[in-house]
């Protein structure tokens, strides 16, 4: 097991962890999480042995063998099915080792080698290696292109199909989705629910967490708190144990009050001194904890578009592409009508952006016939859309560059709703992170107000946050929305239909995120599938009545909603009690700590306010229990 006991990380001056103790099991997949820069890749670093802890201990198994994701990729000739085959390690010295036996006619080691290579399953490796590769993406053809051949995000995919390709106890991946595309995490995620060793992820991904991990590491205020089950689970415990630790630090808070009112009030007077010396010790016995201060949830909204033409886009006829002899799209027919919310499916290199490019006037039809609707205000995030920002330039100067006449003033709260604030809106954006600059970028799309939103992969860069953010903000988005994404949980949350782009064209798919799947692992990601892109089903109608199931789903919200209504009830009651209680509380606190009430004549009156008061904290006591119990029961309907 990995066991880390009285750990402190320390990066240059900051303290990322302090005192942690953390076990992980062998065979548990983790799901290591936390806001940007709270020491995530800093613990792989310890775990790997690239750096030391400060303080306290990290212990792993002697002999472990640890795989994970290289960051950088030489521009080697050697072909792509031999890079990954690097991967294993022990498979390529054991070759080495094999070919030197050979030179010398070492006929007794060559013999233990062959058994060697046997046992390292060696004569399947590269139908493994294969395997791993088609299932992120790449075709036959691309396994024997040189490694300098790729770009930079197919590089990536090399670096993952080695780490998996090594045979490990301990895998180690750190945002294994970011240059992925939807087929590929899917493939992925299967992949990861089989291996037998202990895997640690980070990601941004819910639904990717969701699908793989069976406990949660959540890195907060230098600790490690650990959560059994997925990432929606953690959200829910996590809630609880927020809401508990808040219910906890107020009553508290107002036992503290009482101590110290009593102090005040007689520490003074011989015959209470014993009590108040009392009182003084519970005090200062009391466990300190600490208010819950979480911070302020990131959130935008996308303003109402000034007009809403119906339809905005018509193609007719249109073929897309860069080149008029290899059109990558053939006779597209669509009509974009007002407030439809579509999601792209289709494997990498289909043409989703391609098509993207073309509704978004970056791409000239190479035929057809495309008509826009009076008054089309299109908002575009192109998938390198980072890349298009001026990083010598600050947030505001982009912003004005779309907003000449506007005040800076107005610029500024503006560029605040989106956490630019103080200096950061005027300082050039290159030291920025990605995340910053991909929220700059929706930013300035935001401030468009647009009637048609086409996105292209939006979310890389993002960290839950700020993904979060933006499903709801496309949620409640009055416009029409074109979408492609990798992210499942946007794509569930901001689409009601979706399309396939394959086979050159475009077509309807009868379906949802579940059928695609599905249908991926009954056809190209089948273990004998020799399917390629290009012979993916240009439409696909699952044997799911949609119609009917969309129908029980219907049904079985409104149950829920029955459900939750008398609770939710009961909810709002007991607040609005606990709001009541705690204003009459406060007035007899301040009342209370007042020296002048505690004369001789005011006896009759400090007694019936001290009865009072002691009242009311029993009773705020028990209402937030029920409270408590009547908001475990509301997740539980979730």
């Amino acid at each position: 097991m990995i066991r880390l006991q009285q750990l402190d990380l320390i990066r240059g001056t900051k303290t990322l962890l302090h005192k942690v103790d953390l076990v992980i099991h062998p065979g548990e997949r983790f799901g290591l999480i936390g806001a940007n820069g709270s020491g995530k890749t800093s613990l792989f670093a310890l775990l790997r042995g690239v750096i030391q802890a400060d303080s306290g201990d990290a212990f792993l198994p002697a002999g472990w063998r640890i795989a994970h994701v290289a960051q950088e990729t030489p521009a080697l000739e050697r072909n792509a099915l031999d890079y990954a085959l690097d991967g294993d390690t022990t498979l390529r010295r054991l070759e080495d080792e094999l070919t030197l036996a050979e030179a010398a006619h070492d006929g007794h080691r060559i013999a233990e080698l062959h058994v060697a290579l046997q046992d390292a399953d060696a004569y399947t490796a590269s139908s493994r290696a294969q395997q791993l590769l088609t299932g992120l993406g790449f075709s036959q053809t691309q396994m024997t292109q040189p490694v300098a051949a790729f770009s930079g995000g197919w590089r990536m995919r090399l670096n993952l199909a080695q780490a998996l390709m090594c045979p490990s106890d301990l895998l180690l991946l750190d945002e294994p989705t970011t240059h992925l595309d939807l087929d590929a995490i899917l493939w992925l995620e299967d992949w990861l629910k089989r291996y037998p060793g202990t895997l640690i992820i980070i990601s941004h991904d819910r639904d990717f967490l969701d699908g793989v991990v069976t406990a949660i590491a959540h890195i907060d205020a230098e600790q490690i708190k650990r959560y059994g089950g997925n990432y929606s689970e953690f959200e829910r415990q996590r809630a609880i144990h927020l809401a508990l630790t808040q219910a906890a630090y107020v009553k508290q808070a107002r036992e503290r009050a009482h101590l110290q009112s009593f102090i005040d009030r007689f520490k003074a007077k011989a015959s209470k001194a014993k009590q108040a010396q009392s009182r003084m010790k519970m005090l200062a016995r009391m466990e300190d904890l600490a208010p819950i201060h979480a911070s302020a949830a990131f959130g935008f909204e996308f303003r109402e578009p000034e007009r809403a033409p119906n339809p905005l886009l018509v193609l007719e006829e249109v073929t897309a592409g860069y080149h008029a002899e290899t059109p990558i799209l053939n006779r597209i027919e669509i009509n974009l009508q007002s407030g439809s919310r579509i999601g792209l499916l289709g494997v990498n290199g289909a043409g989703k952006s391609t098509f993207i490019k073309t509704l978004a006037g970056e791409l000239t039809p190479l035929s057809g016939k495309i008509t826009a609707g009076h008054g089309l205000n299109i908002g575009y995030f192109a998938q390198h859309q980072v890349d298009r920002l001026r990083h010598d330039q600050s947030a505001l100067w982009h912003l004005q560059q779309i907003a000449t006449t506007t005040r800076e003033q107005d610029l500024r709260s503006f560029l605040g709703g989106f956490n630019f604030a103080g200096e950061m809106t005027t300082q050039p954006i290159a030291p920025f992170s990605g995340g910053e600059k991909a929220r700059l970028a929706l930013a300035l799309i935001v401030w468009q107000r647009p009637n048609l939103l086409l996105l292209d992969e939006p979310t890389n860069h993002l960290d839950l946050e700020t993904r979060e953010a933006l499903t709801v903000a496309l949620a409640q988005f009055e416009g029409t929305l074109v979408l492609v994404s990798h992210d499942r949980h946007l794509l569930r949350a901001s689409t009601d239909e979706f399309l396939i782009v394959a086979n050159g064209g475009l077509a309807p798919f009868d379906g949802d995120l579940d059928d695609y799947r599905d249908w991926l692992f009954k056809t190209r990601l089948a273990p004998t599938s020799t399917a390629t892109p290009s012979s993916t089903p240009a439409v696909i109608a699952p044997t799911v009545d949609r119609k009917e199931q969309k129908r029980l789903e219907a049904e079985a919200r409104q149950r829920l909603a029955i459900q939750r209504k008398p609770i939710e009830a009961r909810v709002k009651r007991l607040e609005d009690l606990m709001a009541r209680h705690n204003t009459r509380k406060a007035e007899l606190d301040q009342e209370l700590a007042d020296p002048a009430l505690y004369s001789d004549a005011n006896k009759k009156r400090v007694k019936q306010s001290l009865f009072e008061q002691a009242n009311l904290a029993r009773e705020l006591e028990q209402l937030e229990g029920e409270w408590l119990a009547e908001q475990e029961q509301l997740e539980a309907l979730t």
